[in-house]
């Protein structure tokens, strides 16, 4: 179908109200935009208290009163006028902009598409003034308290094509809540009121931004983020970053504000991105609210009429800064993040159990042996309201329990291996100066202590294994309550990060820790294979790997990486040369270094099944406690949980 000629007319000037309608295409997109540049008049104009009152979703009726400074019946005209500004004077003052407005365009656009009426009131003034229309209005006298009212309604009465493309009024209304909320956000120290038909939706008193993201976001991002605040010269980034574990599908809950201005930056939301690569499977989005401050000659927000977009000055430093900030932040473990402990239940409290479990009642049949063998210990001695009953990984449980030893009182007690309550200074001692690897899927004995200074509860926060469940879980005890670990995540992530550290400790001049084969391994492969090993042979050994041919269809491993040394050298060896192959030598070692460590670390890992005896439990706890992001596999998934003494007794019902 052909397009129709254009029609051909004389060059001429168009009329103020035509421009203004065509700038209003691009300022005032739906009733949303409206609301987002009254709001931002509002801030500019040093508002506490913010009431915003839609009908219809804002196609009806927008009307936005604030306590801000107002505007002076004189000035009131021109705040109808295009290019009209009081936040900008030069050419200086627009490569310094600290205004969330500026551009003098929104409230003429809105005039030229819609009914408008301002309200103003001065400090000082006897009384309000008004306006009705458009900047060629007249001034009046009117009622109303200090601040500002803008009324905007029938939107597009004027332009029905254009009322024609927008959404229901439900979908209208929830595009301009979106809108207070963001900017809400952004300013916890003022209040803001949110009604729709003439029913207050939404209230938020002025409160800390702990508060105010908890209100908007909710509890469970409330109860799952992490605190950030860093500085770097002139750049400050600081709020809060969500739990890997409270990741969503969508990635509707990713707040950034730059200089206060809620903005969608591709680079910003890469650096976060990236931040989270690590702890995050590749289709789950994690939620956060963010700020950066920086000197505002360093961002340009003028290349974009909504002013959703910025461009920085040096965008690589804004870049690596955020990426840093997040991945730090990440890097804490909850174990150690956070707060203290409870005070532990006292022995008055406890009162014996006469519960009986024998042996061999919660075995799977395959296991009988391998746990009476490995970790039979003496008989249970409970700390009771702490402790609860149950064998040291599959030890014999004895069917009379009685109370703790220790006075009312005394500091937590730590099981031993033997399964016997004693002090927690005396059992830390045995980990003070513990080496920072453990040899993975191998027993680490306890090292000789190279201080005697005692350990603290807190040095422990997942506290001592008490059993195995299934070969799969790691049962502990610690001053919160219960802790369960799925131990081949847990060790996932630890090997991970020794992988990871000791690829860029080789970055750095170290030498890669290999381990020779006395025998070398070898295995059929293809032509393809054998190919990549003879190709790649400086990308194999900068990863710790010896890989050689040794005829058309037979490949050796000579070494492997030290950490890596009990894995399959095979099934480690076909991973290393199919990704090496796939994605090219000098990629994998820079751009997909991780997602090859992350396979090499779960192909490592202690497996399902894999029966571990209680020092190696207590082993695992410890590296966990010592691992940045050892609360998340390198798939997002959570290494381990808590159940703390107030969930448990609620769940048997003490106390009511």
């Amino acid at each position: 179908m052909n397009a129709p000629a254009p029609t051909h007319r004389p060059i001429q000037q168009l009329p103020d109200q035509l421009i203004s309608q065509i700038a209003a295409g691009e300022v005032v997109e739906r009733p949303s935009a409206v609301v987002k540049e009254l709001l931002e008049n509002a801030l500019d104009a040093g508002a506490t208290q913010v009431t915003v009152r839609l009908e219809e979703g804002g196609v009806k009726r927008i009307a936005i009163t604030d306590n801000g400074r107002g505007i002076p019946p004189e000035e009131l005209p021109l705040a109808l006028a295009r290019h009209a500004t009081s936040k900008i004077a030069s050419l200086t003052d627009l490569e310094n902009v600290n205004t969330l407005g500026f551009r003098g365009e929104a409230l003429a656009s809105i005039a030229s598409v819609a009914a408008v009426k301002i309200t103003s009131r001065t400090q000082g003034a006897a009384h309000a003034w008004e306006i009705v229309g458009s900047h060629q209005g007249t001034v009046s006298p009117s009622s109303g308290p200090f601040g500002t009212t803008i009324d905007v309604q029938d939107l597009y009465f004027n332009t029905p094509a254009r009322r024609k493309f927008l959404k229901s009024e439900q979908t209208e209304y929830g595009h301009c809540a979106d809108i207070v909320r963001r900017i809400a956000l952004a300013r916890p120290d003022v209040s803001f009121s949110l009604s729709h038909n003439s029913r207050t939706i939404d209230h938020w008193n002025t409160s800390e931004s702990a508060k105010r993201s908890a209100q908007i976001l909710g509890g469970d991002f409330a109860e799952a983020r992490l605190q950030l605040d860093e500085s770097a010269g002139p750049l400050r980034l600081h709020g809060y970053v969500g739990l890997p574990t409270a990741s969503k599908a969508r990635a509707d809950s990713q707040y950034f504000y730059v200089n206060g201005r809620f903005v969608r930056d591709k680079l910003l939301v890469h650096a976060v991105k990236a931040a989270y690569e690590d702890v995050l499977h590749g289709d789950r989005f994690p939620s956060y609210v963010l700020a950066l401050e920086l000197d505002p000659a360093m961002v340009d927000v003028n290349v974009h009429p909504s002013k959703i977009e910025v461009r920085f000055r040096d965008s690589r430093a804004v870049h690596q800064f955020v990426f840093h900030a997040v991945q730090r932040a990440l890097a804490q473990t909850s174990a150690t993040a956070h707060g203290n402990a409870p005070a532990p239940v006292s022995a008055a409290e406890i009162k014996p159990s006469s519960t009986s479990l024998g042996d061999a009642a919660w075995r799977r049949p395959h296991e009988q042996t391998t746990f009476g063998s490995q970790l039979a210990s003496p008989a249970w001695t409970s700390g009771g309201g702490t402790g609860g009953g149950g064998g040291g990984g599959g030890a014999r449980a004895s069917s009379t329990f009685s109370p703790s030893p220790f006075p009312a009182g005394s500091r937590w007690d730590a099981p031993t291996s033997a399964g016997v309550p004693q002090r927690t200074d005396s059992y830390g001692a045995l980990f003070t100066g513990a080496p920072k690897t453990m040899q993975p899927l191998g027993v680490q004995e306890a090292p000789v202590p190279e201080t005697t200074k005692p350990a603290s509860d807190d040095d422990f926060p997942l506290g001592f294994a008490l059993a195995q469940l299934h070969g799969i879980y790691v049962l502990a005890q610690n001053r919160k309550g219960l802790v369960l670990v799925d131990m081949h995540a847990a060790h996932e992530r630890i090997l991970y990060e020794q992988l990871k550290n000791a690829l860029d400790a080789q970055a750095g001049g170290e030498q890669m820790q290999v381990q020779q084969m006395l025998i070398p391994v070898t295995f059929f492969a293809d032509a393809i294979e054998v190919g990549t090993a003879q190709e790649e042979q400086e990308t194999l050994k900068a990863l710790g790997f010896d890989i050689a041919a040794v005829s058309p269809t037979t490949l050796a491993v000579r070494a492997v990486p030290t950490l890596l040394k009990n894995a399959d050298a095979q099934t480690l060896a076909r991973d290393v040369l199919r990704d090496v192959r796939e994605f090219g030598g000098s990629r994998v070692l820079i751009e997909r270094r991780n997602e090859l460590l992350g396979t090499l670390a779960c192909h490592t890992a202690v497996r399902a099944n894999r029966i571990l005896t209680q020092p190696e439990m207590n082993a695992l706890l410890r590296q966990m406690e010592a691992t940045e992001r050892a609360d998340q596999c390198n798939h997002g998934r959570p290494t381990w949980v808590q159940l703390e003494i107030a969930a448990l007794d609620k769940l048997f019902l003490r106390g009511q």
